[in-house]
């Protein structure tokens, strides 16, 4: 299988087995098909160990820099399917601002530097997560209220990349022309945002698949837009005949399968604990860094 990636205004192809690699970064030319994903419920870190036959581990998103026969154990991110490369670099944040917000994509910051989006449903944890990965208190207002986002957030990390708070989806309370005019917009930044690395989607681990979540992630699967998949709330202990989040995700799993040639990376997270945290960052430094070259 060719894969084509598109590196700030350079395209590059390059071979890889499409049974071993997942790979999403920034846009690719892949259309979403099935292919046969395994995936333990068991935290990455305790289940990719040598003793494991090939056949029992999960598809892993292999970076560029990095050949699948050289991948080992110390190489994949803890609670993820995340392989670490060459382009991985100081993931550290020393320093975030917010620039402005957006009612349309057409009046967000006009220069190249790299973005990420945060994505997800409302009262995911899209505001808490971007608190704790830049480690200052309400950066992102939090609210107990969904649907509080209503604006594309800029914040400018290290004045050298963005990270982009976007509206939640899915908040029954919004009436329909509301409803209608976040489709529209958000989809525009999405297509039209030539500086987009990646989609930060957000998932929440404390509760079964959502069909919205997996609408949202198929959408921007078939158009060819990256996709990390960031399960929140990993901390909860399940409730009462419930799953716990570890089961939440592997279900989730099996039926995102179905529609994708090839898994996009995932990682846990937990805003209270800090989970996934240094990880996240590790990963999205990666990407950054191959965008830039």
């Amino acid at each position: 299988m060719t894969v084509v990636l598109r590196r700030g205004a350079t395209t590059l192809s390059f071979l890889i087995p499409s049974h071993t690699c997942s790979l999403s970064i920034p846009r690719t030319n892949l259309t979403p098909s099935l292919l046969s994903f395994r995936h333990s419920s068991v935290p990455a870190s305790k289940t990719l160990t040598s003793s494991l036959p090939p056949s029992e581990k999960p598809l892993l998103f292999i970076p560029p820099g990095v050949q699948p026969n050289e991948v080992n154990d110390s190489m994949i991110l803890p609670f993820s399917n995340i392989v670490i490369g060459p382009y991985a670099g100081d993931s550290r944040i020393k320093d975030v601002q917010f620039v402005k917000s957006s009612p349309r994509p057409k009046e967000c910051p006009k220069d190249d530097r790299p973005e990420f989006a945060i994505l997800g449903r409302s009262n995911v944890g899209k505001s808490s997560l971007i608190n704790s990965l830049v480690r200052k208190k309400e950066l992102a207002l939090t609210s107990k209220k969904p649907g509080k986002t209503q604006l594309i957030n800029h914040f400018l990390v290290n004045k050298s990349w963005y990270l982009v708070d976007l509206p939640g989806y899915g908040f029954a309370k919004a009436p329909e022309a509301a409803k209608t005019d976040w489709s529209s917009f958000t989809k525009g930044y999405f297509l039209n945002r030539s500086t987009l690395v990646a989609v930060l989607l957000l998932i929440d681990a404390s509760v079964p698949p959502q069909r919205i979540d997996l609408d949202c992630a198929n959408w921007l699967g078939r158009n060819n837009i990256p996709i990390t998949f960031v399960f929140t709330k990993c901390d909860k202990m399940k409730v009462a005949k419930g799953k716990i989040p570890d089961e939440n995700i592997k279900d989730f799993q099996e039926i995102i399968k179905q529609n994708y040639k090839q898994h996009p990376p995932w990682i846990m997270t937990s805003s209270v604990t800090g989970l996934g945290r240094d990880e996240l960052l590790l990963h999205v430094s990666q990407l950054r860094n191959y965008w830039d070259q």
